[in-house]
């Protein structure tokens, strides 16, 4: 069974086709700066065959139509004709208090994507459009939508209520809902598989870490606490975003005369590392480039990035009374050893010992045999894992 993943945004579109028995990736490819003079198809298949090329798309539909155009090139396509995929996956952002997992799409729960705009609003309206475009595109072709926020769904209230008054936070669907949930989901399972062991008896916490970075207490298979909040600005230091602030900050920067798109500019795209650095960049490789070099913004970047952290950890490790590994994902997390590093050696009270060939070679577990929690390096696939929960969906 063929199963193309769609991931839908503002000016790309990401797609994947997956053999889903085999979960062996057919090809994948991205359009780029969609409604531009340039917009560009960024293609590639299991054989190693590539292409590049510009084209014209005006809109998420011309651009899946492109999309479709490649998966049946003749010289570089993977299928003869679009009746050989059996479904679609679509990546969607926000599924607001109502989805817990994911789903077969329909008008209802298009409807419910479409009442989350307001919650994402950057993000849930393309990802919409995607799906407008593909219920075109095919005839008859089911489609499942896979939401970033569904996994954390299974928190307790203790865990997503801010503290602010209840009929309020109602009203205005003020809650902590988490972001990253399929990054999170998907390296949760593959840390179960490569301890061994059965994921529903094992505590986990996945770091998410890359231009936006995230955590997750995972208890036997589910999330128990998260740190991004209503939106993705709130927990760690990140690329651009500040992470936790005192929310008397923004009435202050208001107070000083800053309106509230700046402080919103402010907060979300010139803040974290880019903010703390102070060398026009929030590349992590710029930064300890930086620091190297005797910058002291980028240290002190480094060391805040570092401190909530580890504060996180330590956090979650309360939270769930124990942890079996510590999981490290994403751009950063997946790729700089140093920073693990000198995040494992602030953790050594809790068990933690790294073996410094493994780190530095990236290995799967960077941990010493026989120590306490595994620390291991799992490359995130959100992709496939939209296409294991769309199989999952279509199948039963």
């Amino acid at each position: 069974m063929k199963l193309l993943v769609i991931n839908a945004g503002s000016s790309s579109v990401k797609f994947t086709l997956y053999e889903s028995e085999s979960e062996t990736l057919l090809a994948k490819g991205l359009i780029e700066r969609i409604n531009a003079p340039d917009t560009r198809l960024i293609y590639s298949n299991h054989r190693g065959q590539k292409l590049q090329k510009d084209i014209t798309a005006n809109s998420s539909e011309a651009a899946i139509s492109e999309a479709c155009l490649a998966l049946m090139d003749p010289e570089t396509g993977v299928i003869g004709n679009l009746t050989e995929i059996a479904g679609i996956g679509h990546r969607v952002v926000h599924g607001g208090a109502a989805i817990s997992g994911a789903v077969r799409i329909t008008p209802a729960i298009k409807q419910i994507i479409l009442d989350c705009y307001a919650l994402a609003p950057l993000h849930n309206p393309p990802n919409y459009e995607g799906i407008e475009a593909c219920e075109h595109l095919f005839q008859n072709v089911p489609m499942v939508a896979v939401f970033d926020t569904a996994f954390f769904h299974s928190m307790p209230a203790a865990a997503f209520t801010y503290a602010i008054p209840r009929d309020i936070a109602a009203k205005n669907q003020i809650r902590r809902y988490g972001f990253h949930g399929t990054s999170h989901h998907y390296v949760a399972v593959a840390a179960a598989r490569t301890l061994g062991r059965e994921l529903a008896e094992l505590n986990l916490i996945t770091a998410h870490l890359g231009n936006g970075c995230s955590i997750t207490a995972v208890n036997r298979g589910r999330a128990v606490e998260t740190s991004m909040g209503l939106t993705p600005l709130e927990g760690l230091v990140m690329g651009t975003r500040c992470g936790d602030v005192d929310p008397a900050v923004v009435l202050f920067l208001w107070r000083a005369g800053y309106s509230l798109k700046e402080v919103d500019r402010l907060l979300n795209k010139e803040s974290g590392l880019r903010g703390l650095a102070g060398i026009g960049s929030n590349d992590m490789r710029d930064i300890l480039k930086a620091a190297e070099n005797g910058s002291d913004g980028a240290r002190l970047a480094l060391d805040v990035f570092l401190h909530r952290l580890v504060k996180y950890i330590g956090a979650y490790a309360a939270v769930l009374n124990g942890f079996d590994a510590l999981v490290f994902t994403a751009g950063v997390g997946e790729n700089v050893p140093l920073l693990r590093e000198r995040a494992c050696a602030s953790l050594a009270h809790l068990g933690i010992q790294l073996d410094p060939a493994r780190n530095r070679a990236n290995a799967l577990k960077i941990s010493r045999d026989g120590a306490g929690p595994a620390v291991l390096v799992i490359p995130t696939n959100e992709e496939l894992m939209i296409a294991r929960e769309t199989k999952r969906i279509l199948s039963a």
